[in-house]
């Protein structure tokens, strides 16, 4: 007959003493407890795998695990064997999906989606989104397993970008989760994209134009400017001017090597590279910009090239010399000068597109094009920009004077040149 064994009692196994080797209580069905020389005891199971072998189960010990929880466990090997399962593999895989689920964090997952992101970037986009992710949402949500992070986790990490009033960057960021999201479904790791399910979390932010000054208030700022009563060093005031004179972007500006500036001939060529088109991934456009230097535009080059003539940028960083200034420069200077909220780098862009038009008379597409913006339609786009080159230099030659005679130091204003306000070519 079949030995029958008494099952163990909580008491039998509180009073089980140690021995000096270990020994085993059986509660039945291939579950014992072992009772170890050093007092612990640790429930385990006997179980045969499919081709017949003897495998071995650890369910944990005694009392984190109690007596019902490890008939439990029996019960669902029990039930698992019926399956056909072996629960000795079943266990392996759940403990390595619990270790690759701690493994795969979101930052961890961030990161691979950013390097997989890079080649289809700008270097600058690149870096400024993963300084973001460092900055503002690895700290709440990097190190937990990217299938664990609940909704609330990712609210209160964009909520709190909100609260510093960095609304757009909350929204740039939230967008950002939610491809890294994305990333993560597609590569097994999670099921669900939380971020797509938080569209009113984050105050709406309305769309608007960079702030910018108009015509009749440049007067004004150019007495501010020439005041200086902000304190400024003589680059700053220069790149303020030539953001002025030139109305290129920012960063064209800013990241400027003396190389790309020939005083001699005053001209400055951007190369493609560096331009906002030419970064393009898809379909760059491979024109070199021509920034048509005005006579006060060159004069201001050498002054600057008298301060800064050695390093390797027009504006080097005081902290890196190989390094120009930072994009932030400008607008800390038009907030020093009284104009934060009211201009910004991109402003004088606006301000120059209404004012050359509006008081000098100038056609859209010659102006389009030395802001060097995209052709609007397809038929534009078949015109080279290089064709209102002459027109172009004649222009912000004007523009140069425009600004010297607002200011009192030019020749008084002329009538604006009508003669030029005609239909584009076709």
């Amino acid at each position: 007959m079949p030995k029958i064994t008494t099952p163990l009692t909580d008491a039998r196994i509180r009073n089980a003493k140690p021995r000096d080797k270990a020994y085993k209580m059986s509660d039945g069905e291939g579950m014992f407890i072992d009772v170890m020389p050093s007092g612990s005891r640790i429930w385990r199971m006997k179980f045969r795998q499919a081709n017949g072998k003897e495998n071995l189960l650890t369910f944990g010990p005694y009392p984190e695990i109690t007596l019902q929880d490890a008939r439990e466990k029996r019960l669902a090997t029990r039930r698992l064997l019926l399956q056909g399962i072996d629960p000795g593999k079943q266990r392996d895989e759940a403990k390595r999906l619990l270790k690759d689920r701690a493994a795969n964090t979101f930052e961890k997952i961030a990161r691979e989606w950013h390097a997989n992101k890079v080649p289809t970037w700008s270097e600058r986009t690149s870096k400024n989104i993963l300084q973001r992710l460092e900055a503002d949402i690895f700290p709440a949500l990097g190190r937990k397993p990217i299938d664990a992070i609940k909704h609330r986790d990712v609210i209160a990490a964009l909520r709190k970008i909100e609260e510093r009033g960095a609304s757009e960057v909350a929204h740039r960021q939230k967008a950002v989760c939610s491809q890294i999201f994305s990333y993560a479904i597609q590569c097994g790791h999670t099921e669900r994209n939380l971020v797509v399910d938080m569209k009113d979390v984050l105050k709406t932010v309305r769309a608007g134009h960079f702030a910018a000054i108009d015509a009749d208030e440049l007067p004004q700022f150019l007495i501010t400017l020439d005041r200086n009563e902000a304190r400024m060093f003589a680059p700053t005031r220069i790149a303020l001017r030539l953001m002025l004179l030139l109305f290129v972007r920012t960063s064209e500006l800013i990241e400027t090597p003396w190389s790309e500036i020939d005083l001699e001939r005053g001209e400055w060529i951007i190369p493609w590279q560096r331009m906002k088109r030419g970064k393009l991934t898809v379909n760059p456009d491979t024109t070199n910009h021509h920034v048509c230097l005005s006579r006060q535009a060159v004069e201001l080059l050498r002054d600057l090239h008298a301060i800064t003539g050695r390093s390797k940028h027009l504006f080097p960083n005081q902290r890196d010399h190989e390094k120009p200034i930072s994009n932030n420069t400008i607008l800390v200077a038009l907030g020093r000068m009284g104009y934060k909220g009211r201009m910004t780098g991109h402003g004088f862009r606006a301000l120059a597109m209404s004012t050359i038009k509006e008081r000098l008379g100038y056609r859209h597409e010659v102006v389009d094009r030395q802001l060097a913006h995209a052709p609007k339609d397809k038929v534009a786009s078949a015109y080279d920009r290089a064709q209102f080159l002459a027109e172009r230099r004649k222009m912000m030659q004007d523009w140069a004077d425009y600004i010297d005679a607002v200011s009192g130091k030019g020749a008084p204003l002329k009538t604006p040149r009508l003669a030029l306000v005609t239909e584009a070519p076709t």
